[in-house]
Order: structure tokens, then sequence, then C-alpha cells
């Protein structure tokens, strides 16, 4: 059994639900608003990265495959032998692998805004993000952001001050480990776990989304046996832009596939 390593996060009760969160960010910072909820039904456990919450940052580069054991050691350190995963952006691929490599201990999968593998654009956006969280401008790390993450709706409705406002929260939570954690952005592929996989899996497809862009959540979504592809008219980041519709999406397929 592995040693967990990264900090974790254990909260509610009921059936177990782990998650992985995206890159740049944390657990709070990608599930926040939603963590209350979800603990209401599950037992969550979650880790943070390398880089960040209270995890260290790493001095080598990262591995899809350690986030995903160490996600799985998360479970064993708090006592959960069966537990559906729920994984938004990186946090899909790394979801994706502790699947293939648990079958019997996954029961059900949600993606949200996830991918199997780079695009060009991914491939871009990743590179340009890691470049500038390695500067540390921590202003043009949330300019870009904002930028890229925002849906049109999202990013146009809002009032200059309260976009100044969000652009000093972005600057002061990014995290240190952003760089490290966006390299691997540009680099995983778990394309070939896909077919192999037989667990309920719903797809969240986030349909104005500049930085995993729906072409790849809907290659997830045709590639895996049986899944479920659900739309949200959001950028890349629903728990900010549709909280409650994408909490909805789901509970109602965990409560579904994961009783």
């Amino acid at each position: 059994m592995l040693e967990p390593t990264f900090a974790r996060t254990r909260l509610g009760s009921g059936p177990g639900l782990l998650l992985a969160h995206g890159a740049g960010s944390s657990l709070a910072n990608t599930y926040g608003p939603v963590l209350e909820a979800l603990a209401a039904r599950h037992t969550v456990v979650g880790i943070d990265y390398p880089g960040s919450g209270d995890t260290p940052r790493s001095t080598t580069a990262l591995s899809v495959d350690d986030l995903a054991d160490q996600l799985i050691a998360a479970a064993d350190a708090e006592g959960l032998d069966r537990f559906a995963v729920s994984g938004f952006s990186l946090g899909g691929p790394v979801a994706i692998r502790a699947a293939a490599r648990h079958p019997e201990r996954v029961s059900a999968l949600v993606l949200t805004a996830a991918f199997g593998h780079r695009d060009n654009r991914l491939a871009l956006a990743s590179s340009v993000w890691s470049k500038i969280a390695a500067s540390g401008d921590r202003e043009l790390l949330a300019e870009f952001l904002l930028l890229m993450a925002l849906g049109t709706q999202a990013l146009e409705s809002m009032p200059s001050e309260q976009l100044q406002q969000i652009l000093g929260f972005t600057a002061a939570t990014a995290a240190d480990g952003s760089s490290e954690q966006t390299d691997l952005v540009g680099q995983v592929d778990v394309r070939d776990d896909l077919a192999g996989l037989k667990v309920p899996t719903l797809v969240i497809s986030t349909t104005d989304d500049r930085l995993t862009s729906p072409a790849l959540h809907r290659h997830l979504a045709e590639t895996i046996p049986g899944a479920h592809l659900a739309d949200i008219a959001t950028g890349h980041l629903p728990m900010l832009e549709r909280t409650e519709e994408w909490l909805q999406l789901i509970t109602d397929f965990l409560g579904k596939h994961h009783a």
C-alpha cells in the first residue's frame, strides 16, 4: 500500500467520493463552492497536488501515475474501499488513470472540462501558462487565466470593479506549483485507458471553454464505453459560472450510479 504524502481533506459521510482538482488550483479552489453539498451525501476525500494547498512543491516533474496513486492512497488512509471519482480539468486524466489502475474499487466517474490528451490549443495554452507562472508575475498570470478560463457571458457581464477583485483573488490564490502542474497538462495522455473503462461515466462538457475544447470532452464521451455526455453553457469554470447546475449534474448522476 502506497504511503500517502499529499495533503488531503476529508468531509461528510456516506458513500465514498474522491475529488481530483484542476491544474494551478487546489481542492478548495476547484471544489469549494460545492464541497459542503457533496459532503452532505458522501464521504468526500480529496488531495492537493504538489505546490497546491498544504502539499509542498515537487522538485521533479509531476506524473499522472503519481497523482492517481496518491489519490488512491488518500482513500486507503481514510478507510474507503469503494468510491466514485470526480475529476476536473487535469483531475480528469488523474481520475481516469485511477479507475484504469483500480477498476474493482471505482464505482462511477464524473469528468468535468476534462481531456484524455492535449490538442494544439491546450498544448499552447499550457505552455504559456507554465511560463507565466514560472516568471512569478502573478498579475499577468491572473489576467491570462481569466481571459482563457471565463466564458464569454461571465466575462463580459462583469462590472470592471468586480473584474479587478477577481483578478486580485486569482493572483493571490494561484498555486505555487502552477508551473509544474501545467507542464503535466501539456504532456498527459490517457487515451489508451479509455476503451477499457467499465464504470458508469458522466462527461460534463463546458461548451464555451477556451482551455479544454468541447471536442476533447466529446472524445472522452465517445471513447469511454457507455459514457453519458451532458453540456453546460459555461467557460472552463462551472464552479463559478454555473455552480448549482454543475452540482445538480454531479449529484443526480451519483445518486443513480453510486448509492
